[in-house]
């Protein structure tokens, strides 16, 4: 079977830096395979342009660009926090919690979740950035495909928003794997 849109599919990889030090960033290896549903825009798009049209078995080398990664690093993406962010219900702020490095998960004003690294922090405000880690580096996938299946309608319903019917262009309803093509 092909990967294609509404397909499952499970991959093993290493991922590295894409530089003169390779650093190795991640490995999914058999015991916690990547399992994804394809076209269903939970991947990076052109790891997902990578891996479409191969078959279980087929092995795969290829870089993602920092473009058709996680973008550049951009300066807007840095900003200053107002402290009282940070204070808890009697005004004190945890300074562990804002030490330089430190990743806090926090949210937008539109409610997205986000995390942000501290970079410094005054007695006003804590300056974070909220780059992508992976922001600006090139990135090297190495692995095999080690499964593709139709989905089952739980992971349809998982991964589109209420299986058939809930988002996706399906062809079959009803019917184990019959929904294809998940936005």
């Amino acid at each position: 079977m092909k990967i294609e849109n509404g397909k499952m599919v499970s991959v093993t990889y290493e991922l590295k830096y894409d530089d003169a030090d390779a650093k190795l960033i991640e490995v999914c290896d058999k015991s916690r395979p990547l399992t994804f549903l394809f076209g269903a825009g939970m991947m990076l798009p052109h790891f997902e342009k990578n891996l479409d049209g191969l078959e279980n078995g087929s092995l795969f080398d290829f870089v993602l660009t920092a473009d058709q990664a996680y973008g550049q690093v951009t300066e807007e993406a840095i900003v200053d926090v107002p402290i009282n962010v940070f204070q808890d219900e009697s005004g004190k702020v945890n300074k562990e919690l804002i030490t330089v490095g430190n990743t806090i998960p926090m949210m937008d004003a539109h409610g997205n979740r986000l995390h942000g690294v501290v970079v410094s922090s005054t007695a006003e405000a804590v300056k974070m950035d909220f780059n992508h880690p992976l922001a600006g580096a090139d990135l090297h996938f190495k692995g095999k495909v080690i499964e593709v299946r139709n989905p089952t309608m739980a992971e349809l319903e998982r991964n589109c928003g209420g299986g058939c019917g809930g988002g996706c262009n399906c062809g079959d309803k009803g019917k184990e794997g019959g929904c294809s093509g998940c936005c």
